[in-house]
């Protein structure tokens, strides 16, 4: 085939979005998930929140089960819109012992010099093929992260902590990269100091409850969007896949419908 100038021609794709949401424990973040349309869970992590119900191939307990669950809705018939994955630092383990049998090692440290780590990237581009396999047939694609907090070491000024996605840096990467949003959500906190004697100054965290989706990265957390979502969103249970919906190309309908 030929290609010149000519060729070029204007295209507007409308896919589905990759969204990862991580936080603390309790913040909610199974329950934003199963507000998408029509999910179904992948779960490697044994429980559910209270009063949730969710479609689920149930606690799935090694990497090759996760795959054949998204496999199998690659290749039947379903009417489910999202595929949720709870959660990617559970399923780390899975991919590490994967790899560990795919290589013959006792351990994902066995080989050296984080080798191990390295060739785990294979086994989380396997996941990546199949996911994308979905979303490439319509399918909107979350993951759900536990968060960490990790010493960040600033080229640019001193180091300091933040809240971090509770993976390998590795795989924090790759699912940075695939991912269109990047949601972190949490309380809000406000420090206050006061005159503890003696010149010196306590400080003291006060928060009023409310729960925000942070969707742009600060430097006390990692996020990010292509959707241009506002910098921070109120979530209230039941709200927050409407809230975020508007932004999304092709989501928007969905989330009317469902009203």
């Amino acid at each position: 085939m030929a290609i010149s100038l000519a060729s070029l021609k204007r295209v507007s794709a409308v896919m589905p979005p990759r969204i990862l949401v991580y936080g603390p424990p309790g913040m909610g973040k199974t329950t934003f998930a199963s507000e998408f349309p029509s999910p179904v869970f992948i779960q490697v992590e044994d429980g559910t929140p209270s009063g949730l119900e969710i479609d689920t191939f149930g606690h799935l307990q090694s990497f090759s089960e996760v795959m054949e669950a998204l496999y199998a809705l690659a290749n039947e018939q379903h009417d489910h819109q999202t595929v949720v994955i709870d959660s990617i630092d559970k399923l780390e383990p899975l991919v590490w012992a994967q790899t560990c049998e795919d290589n013959k090692w006792s351990d994902i440290e066995s080989p050296g010099y984080g080798k191990g780590y390295i060739a785990a990237d294979a086994v989380w581009r396997e996941l990546f093929g199949v996911v994308n396999l979905l979303r490439n047939s319509g399918m909107a694609i979350v993951f759900i992260a536990h968060s960490t907090i990790d010493r960040f070491d600033d080229p640019q000024t001193t180091s300091y902590s933040r809240y971090d996605i509770r993976i390998h840096k590795r795989a924090m990467a790759l699912f940075q990269d695939d991912s269109d949003a990047i949601l972190f959500i949490n309380q809000d906190v406000t420090v206050k100091e006061k005159d503890a004697g003696f010149g010196k100054k306590e400080a003291k965290a006060t928060g009023g409850g409310n729960r925000f989706i942070y969707t742009e990265g600060r430097p006390s957390f990692v996020a990010k969007n292509r959707y241009g979502f506002p910098d921070k969103i109120l979530y209230r249970q039941g709200e927050g896949f409407a809230a975020i919906a508007p932004y999304l190309p092709g989501a928007a309908p969905a989330a009317q419908a469902a009203e």
